[in-house]
């Protein structure tokens, strides 16, 4: 392997140490930090020109395919996961999830972009308010569940991420547990990846300009940093939530993606 890639590697595997430990630390799936700090990387070295946000968002989804086993294997033994709800949002999920993922192949790369950065400023200011609606209701029918599942798949698909940002609030609006909330929003997170990383593959297939070494828009070198790296923090950002104070470090999260959201203002291309 030549040793440009080596390097590379390395660069996406020190990502993958970090978005290990803050997913670890405060429970958040890593997209929001994989998408634009993956962007800034592709750019600086080259790589998929027109067609960074894209690349970005396939590869994170299909980190989740990967990193959301384990977190749904260990909320599962605890009996924390409502299997039925997610029998019932499930469909909405792989069909908004797919359709969002075709969508983003054929749009803009600023457009795309824009999404993302407004995403960003919305998860940002949810982190730092420690945002917890107050249940109201009870969950709605079939239909309404799959129209839930469809809207959080589509837009995870546009951000990368496996929709706990979306998925949480919504299941706590409608009387859900918040652990119950947490561990189904989990397993949601592996449905949401698998449509999603299908999407961007199928609607990647011989697009000019991806990077070496891609299936579809998943870059695979990528893909394998990342998850290397996560899967030996995310232990210990676990174990370190237990000894700091989470809502301060929440805000420090936030703060974090106050800052990667202005950076891509700043670097936006058309």
């Amino acid at each position: 392997m030549p040793e440009v890639d080596l390097g590379l590697f390395a660069a996406y595997g020190a990502l993958g140490l970090v978005v290990g430990f803050v997913a670890g630390l405060l429970g958040v799936g890593g997209g929001l930090i994989i998408v634009p700090v993956l962007i800034l990387l592709l750019q600086a070295q080259g790589l998929a020109p027109g067609i960074e946000p894209q690349v970005a968002l396939a590869t994170s989804l299909a980190t989740i395919l990967f990193t959301s086993l384990s977190s749904v294997r260990a909320h599962h033994r605890r009996g924390a996961v409502d299997w039925p709800l997610m029998r019932r949002i499930t469909p909405g999920i792989l069909a908004g999830t797919l359709a969002g993922a075709l969508l983003a192949a054929q749009v803009s790369a600023f457009l795309l972009k824009l999404f993302f950065v407004a995403f960003l400023f919305y998860a940002a200011f949810q982190m730092w308010l420690d945002f917890k609606p107050a249940p109201h209701r009870a969950l709605p029918g079939r239909g309404g569940m799959a129209l839930a599942g469809g809207v959080i798949g589509a837009v995870s698909s546009w951000v990368g991420i496996g929709g706990g940002t979306l998925s949480v609030p919504f299941m706590l609006w409608h009387n859900l547990a918040l652990h119950r909330a947490i561990a189904t929003s989990a397993a949601i997170g592996f449905p949401i990846a698998l449509a999603g990383t299908a999407g961007y593959v199928l609607g990647g297939l011989g697009v000019a300009g991806r990077p070496p070494a891609s299936v579809g828009f998943v870059y695979l070198p990528a893909l394998a940093g990342i998850v290397l790296g996560s899967v030996l923090t995310a232990p210990l950002g676990a174990c370190t939530a237990h000894r700091m104070p989470v809502r301060a470090l929440k805000r420090v999260f936030a703060l974090l993606l106050f800052t990667l959201a202005l950076r891509m203002v700043w670097t936006f291309q058309g």
